[in-house]
């Protein structure tokens, strides 16, 4: 098996190295895990692609590559580029440093890396490690997907619903902001939303005197609905939500449609 992996947090994360041996272990032997990540850190850039400017690539190793440029940018050149003219078997992006559930998800490059190895055909999942009081003083803070991840993802790849017509369903996988020993298992669920929503602002006057805003998250260990993602994984469960790249409201199709007639 060949695995392609990247994530948003750079080429030097430690997350990088965690999804790096899960690719391995689920690669097999005789398989290969090619890198391709951003050279600097490139967290919260969504499914942005580099159109209007080249994307610089280095080799730093073998099949270890850095890419001035997004995750989705990172996958094109895997897939178009730097593997040759065989696609990859699978996509692993992450391991991000943080959680991508609830409404994370729409500002994630960890995301975006799938999404975009879904749109070429590509069997893609993002993984990211919740962080929370059980598990943010931990030696290793990535203990619980670094000791579940290969499982999780061999499950996918066996038993996961893959391919059909049109867009391409990608997983996107939390796992909990607890021990390895303490994650209680596994949970299909659907994308929450926190009552805190999005991003905010906060401003900052610097002495020159000209207005800068930093871009400001809202609290992280917030339940996220019944049934959703985030509730699950601060109850210490993975979560595994499938995915599209189809954002149609498929719901108000009909309804909309008679209203606007």
């Amino acid at each position: 098996m060949r695995i392609l992996i990247t994530n948003d947090d750079g080429i030097n994360a430690p997350g990088l190295e965690v999804i790096h041996a899960i690719a391995t272990e689920v690669a097999g032997a005789g398989g290969e895990v090619w890198t391709v990540a951003p050279a600097f850190e490139k967290s919260g850039v969504a499914h942005c692609i580099n159109y209007a400017h080249p994307t610089m690539i280095v080799e730093l190793g073998e099949r270890r590559f850095a890419a001035e440029g997004a995750p989705a940018d990172c996958v094109l050149a895997g897939v178009h580029e730097v593997m040759g003219l065989a696609k990859p078997d699978l996509i692993l992006s992450g391991v991000n440093k943080g959680n991508n559930s609830a409404e994370n998800t729409v500002y994630s490059g960890t995301i975006g890396a799938a999404m975009e190895g879904a749109l070429q055909g590509v069997k893609s999942i993002a993984m990211s490690q919740y962080f929370g009081p059980a598990n943010v003083k931990l030696e290793n803070q990535f203990e619980a997907s670094a000791q579940h991840g290969a499982a999780l993802v061999k499950n996918l790849l066996e038993n996961g619903i893959w391919g059909g017509e049109g867009y391409q369903t990608f997983y996107n996988v939390n796992f909990p902001p607890v021990s390895g020993a303490d994650v209680k298992g596994t949970r299909v669920v659907r994308q929450g939303l926190r009552k805190t929503g999005g991003m905010g602002v906060q401003s900052h006057m610097p002495p020159n005197g000209r207005k800068y805003l930093w871009i400001k998250g809202n609290p992280q260990n917030t339940c996220s609905g019944k049934n959703t993602d985030a509730t699950v994984n601060i109850d210490g469960w993975i979560s595994v939500t499938p995915m599209r790249c189809d954002l149609t409201a498929h719901d108000l199709l009909d309804d909309l449609e008679s209203r606007l007639a």
